[in-house]
């Protein structure tokens, strides 16, 4: 028998046959739940609509059970035999505190109160000494209270999405924690005491306000995986560069000008530092990383790779997207790990765009011909031209389009205009009627200021395959979006959309769509009508859940970002959209399937949740 004999402060009515008998439990906890409860030691409150927590469940090893009353030797209600309580779960529902009696459940392992409208947690919380899980994200905590870094024996602390804008002084003497989540706050700074959580190995602060960290943070020796992303980081301190066990770097949407030094983080597998203000790429730092798989920095201002890029013999994934590369290295082709490269939006002046577009294969296969031309003295001239050779770089111009800068010759022979970074609020009719009437293929429009969508492209409807609205400030898209129905390819990322018009359902010929950093709050259904889609980029939004019977109506449906949004759950039978081959989840708060399952390949991931599909 448990605590059941130790009855002072009892509350309730006194029974002389039972003693003191608890106050009722409440309409939304039964008698029955209780009494699972006190045999299981495991309570489960979630999404019952509660705005307080009964008495009775604090009180549930003190009180004496109803069972108790007419007491029997002989059938299955052996009461005396309760446990303590070591799990309790009060997700999901409205409450606005936590009663300091919370403490009269010292034997709690799991405490779980995410999704309420928490304010503050009471202090009595450092009396829970064996607990080991807290789950207090999704509410609206502006302080914890310093006795939580009593918690000797924690190894989980979730605090995200909530209002924080510091973390106890102590926050070091939780010595055991090994998981911390304090992102989606309104932190600026982290304490200097997060070195001495020593064990931690997982550890995100992202979408803080954080200008810089403190050197302590070396001091994680343990950590594998560390996100910072979305702050205000203008650089990293060197001590990052101690993490000799981490694996992956999310540094993704800071200010950093310069690439960070990582020179012991020798098993660092990801690396994912785009939409930064990197310009530059030092040799020396990218030998210091044998063994990165993925390398993001798409959306900086590089100018160039440099050689030194074929040291990284296991990558996989090149993201260089959106940056201002005029040429790449011909040694490129010569890695045979890479299955990936994203070129799309940067001035590419020396590989035609036709042989980007076929696909990685293709464009190192091309790169490898060019180290045959060197190797042979570089005479190209000798033999008839093949596609995918280079474009002339010194074409003889035509004159201008009156009152643009675009150049006729150069339209004429890419079949692509490209009007970026313009800061234009609207495209001017010379531009549209340049595109109509050289049959352009491609049109960029992106980093300028558009507020809406450029009705007067309907005039390149019969020729348009490729479209970049990308970082303008489209809160919508018009109608006429539906009549581009030659398009492959549209991206719509950074802009300030909410969601797609149906209109949408005519670009059958679609076979990409990037929509990342927008405010979608869904899925757009009227993609799943798509039928031939095969990437779709929607990280860095809004979006709350999977819709497994749209996805399986997209036969050749390749790629899925979903990174970085609010999806909670994720359904197992995502396992049975078998045509993924890049399948993306990090940076929800999802629980399941853990880190460690999300970093394996995407078949690895899609059979363990094939595998979770209940029979």
């Amino acid at each position: 028998m448990s605590r059941l004999a130790r009855g002072r402060g009892r509350r309730g009515k006194f029974n002389p046959r039972a003693g003191f008998e608890p106050e009722p439990a409440g309409p939304n906890v039964s008698g029955a739940l209780l009494k699972q409860a006190r045999k299981s030691g495991q309570l489960n409150l979630s999404n019952r609509g509660l705005e307080k927590v009964p008495d009775t469940v604090w009180r549930i090893n003190l009180d004496v059970p109803e069972e108790a009353k007419n007491v029997t030797f002989d059938g299955e209600d052996r009461w005396w035999e309760q446990v303590d309580l070591t799990k309790l779960i009060l997700a999901s529902n409205k409450l606005s505190e936590l009663s300091p009696n919370l403490n009269q459940l010292p034997a709690l392992v799991v405490l779980d109160v995410h999704d309420n409208d928490l304010t503050s947690l009471p202090k009595e919380i450092g009396d829970l000494q064996h607990l080991q899980k807290l789950n207090a994200s999704h509410n609206k905590l502006q302080s914890l209270p310093s006795e939580l870094c009593h918690l000797n024996n924690l190894l989980y602390l979730h605090v995200d999405y909530n209002k924080l804008a510091e973390l106890p002084n102590d926050l070091g003497t939780l010595a055991h924690i090994e998981d911390l989540d304090v992102s989606h706050n309104e932190l600026p700074t982290l304490p200097p005491s997060i070195g001495y959580v020593s064990r931690l190995t997982k550890f995100n602060a992202s979408n803080n306000q954080l200008s810089n960290l403190p050197p302590e943070i070396g001091d994680l020796h343990n950590i594998r995986v560390l996100d910072l992303s979305n702050n205000q980081l203008e650089h990293l301190p060197s001590d990052v560069g101690r993490l000799g066990k981490l694996e992956q770097l999310y540094i993704k949407y800071n200010k950093l000008r310069e690439f960070p030094n990582l020179k012991q983080c020798e098993q660092l597998k990801e690396l994912h530092a785009g939409f930064n203000l990197i310009a530059s790429l030092s040799a020396d730092h990218l030998k210091l990383l044998p063994g990165l798989v993925l390398l993001d920095l798409r959306d900086n201002k590089l100018t160039s790779i440099p050689e030194e890029i074929t040291h990284m013999q296991h990558l996989q994934r090149l993201e260089l997207s959106n940056n201002d590369l005029s040429s790449l290295p011909f040694s490129l082709g010569l890695m045979s790990s890479l299955k990936s490269v994203n070129l799309d939006g940067n001035p590419l002046r020396t590989i035609r765009r036709d042989v980007i577009q076929r696909g990685t294969s293709e464009l190192l296969k091309y790169l490898r011909t060019r180290i045959e031309e060197q190797q042979n003295g570089g005479n190209t001239h000798s033999r008839e031209p093949k596609s995918g050779d280079v474009a002339p770089l010194t074409p003889d111009p035509e004159p201008a389009v009156p009152g643009s800068t675009i150049d006729t010759f150069t339209v004429h022979k890419t079949k692509s205009i490209n009007y970026s970074n313009k800061n234009a609020s609207s495209v001017p009719d010379d531009i549209l009627e340049t595109g109509r009437d050289m049959y352009v293929s491609e049109m960029n429009l992106s980093k300028n200021v558009l507020t809406t969508f450029p009705a007067g492209l309907v005039q390149l409807a019969a020729t348009l395959t490729d479209l970049n609205l990308s970082f303008n400030k489209l809160a919508a898209l018009g109608a006429e979006i539906g009549q581009l129905s030659r398009l492959t390819t549209l991206d719509l990322r950074n802009n300030q959309l909410t969601a797609l018009p149906t209109e949408v359902g005519n670009l059958q010929h679609l076979r990409e769509v990037a929509l990342s950093c927008n405010r979608f709050q869904q899925f757009p259904a009227v993609l799943y009508s798509l039928l031939k889609l095969e990437n779709v980029f929607a990280n860095d939004n809004h979006i709350a859940a999977i819709d497994v019977d749209g996805l399986l109506k997209l036969p050749q449906i390749a790629t899925l970002d979903l990174q970085n949004n609010d999806i909670m759950q994720v359904p197992p039978q995502l396992g049975n959209v078998t045509s993924l081959r890049s399948l993306q989840l990090g940076g929800n708060p999802f629980r399941v399937p853990r880190p460690a399952i999300l970093a394996k390949s995407t078949a690895d991931l899609l059979e363990y949740l094939r595998g979770r599909i209940p029979t």
